[in-house]
């Protein structure tokens, strides 16, 4: 029996391009490729289609019924996905890693505007109001604004907890608002896992392409891959066991995690404030602490309100086009469906 997928129509493109923008997402702090699935209408096919990684789909590849594992865990739909996820982590992260260095209020200003456009189209759309829902909407926005509060971790790259990292931090897939990229600041392993390590693999590419395998007798360099290798593990691990809680939880209980995970995007607006400033650790001497990678460690962010001059009002004006653009696919999909 086979998962008849709702994105079968689709062009392979466009669910490339959805994973992109998912893999793009996961990567900024605040953000959550959650809330890209949530908006772009294919959120409970995600979860569901994870969830089929049970007994069944282990017996079905171990018995070499290929084809049939690949239809029961919706395989074209997980397989272009993920490939566009992994296209982005090597590209628009790249890119991202770039304009948040240098246009960092900017960049912050378009994500906080797309997180309201989300919020404006979860919530016109949303029809079960009730007191349970309400009091679940606000429980999220309390877990939210909470998050935001906390102070980050020093770096730990021990293995156990590189795989507790990837675990934790993948819930920003599976749960829309909840940002695995800014669980993991919180860590201390931000820069680590999602920087680091993932430009090491990127050069090992560069080297085994080019017949150059000295990286190999480099001992930094192979304790990155490891890192690497056991944090996708760990996301794996997450990634499954978790979809499998939330598909259940979303058949029973749909209305009240879906006001839940409205109040949680809500709260967690605090984290995406653009006008923050990076506090970094000190020693007792004020010289900056660094991590193994040379890099400041980051012990918080100090909000403040915005003076208004011409470079506020830049960022006003990318928040209202970051909302625009999330509503205007929300209208776009709508204007599409009409003609099909």
């Amino acid at each position: 029996m086979s998962l008849k997928s709702n994105q079968d129509h689709i062009h392979p493109f466009s669910l490339i391009l959805k994973g992109i923008l998912m893999g793009a997402a996961n990567k900024v702090p605040g953000v959550s490729g959650g809330i890209v699935a949530f908006v772009m209408g294919f959120y409970e096919e995600f979860i569901n289609s994870l969830q089929k990684f049970n007994l069944k789909a282990i017996k079905l590849f171990f018995n070499g019924r290929f084809k049939s594992f690949y239809c029961y865990v919706n395989g074209r739909f997980l397989t272009l996905l993920f490939s566009g996820m992994i296209i982005s982590y090597f590209s628009i992260s790249k890119l991202l890693d770039y304009l948040i260095e240098r246009h960092e209020l900017y960049v912050w200003s378009v994500f906080f505007g797309m997180i309201v456009g989300s919020i404006l189209y979860i919530y016109k759309d949303f029809k079960s109001w009730n007191s349970k829902t309400i009091v679940f909407a606000f429980v999220g926005i309390a877990m939210g604004v909470s998050i935001s509060f906390l102070n980050p971790a020093t770096q730990n790259d021990h293995l156990w907890f590189v795989f507790f990292c990837g675990m934790i931090s993948v819930t920003g897939m599976a749960l829309p608002g909840f940002s695995g990229s800014f669980i993991l600041i919180l860590l201390g392993n931000y820069v680590l896992l999602l920087v680091d390590s993932v430009n090491v693999l990127f050069d090992t590419f560069v080297y085994l392409f080019s017949g150059d395998f000295s990286f190999m007798s480099d001992p930094n360099h192979i304790r990155l891959l490891k890192v690497l290798l056991v944090f996708t593990l760990g996301s794996i691990v997450g990634l499954v066991s978790l979809s499998h809680l939330l598909s259940y939880i979303l058949k029973r209980y749909k209305n009240r995690t879906l006001a839940l995970i409205m109040g949680f995007i809500t709260g967690s607006l605090g984290v995406v404030w653009p006008w923050k400033e990076t506090l970094f650790k000190q020693n007792e001497f004020g010289t900056l602490l660094m991590d193994s990678s040379g890099q400041p460690i980051i012990e918080n962010y100090q909000r403040y309100m915005p003076e208004f001059n011409s470079q506020t009002m830049y960022a006003l004006l990318l928040i209202i086009f970051g909302a625009a653009i999330v509503l205007g696919l929300d209208w776009y999909g709508k204007k599409r469906n009409k003609h099909i």
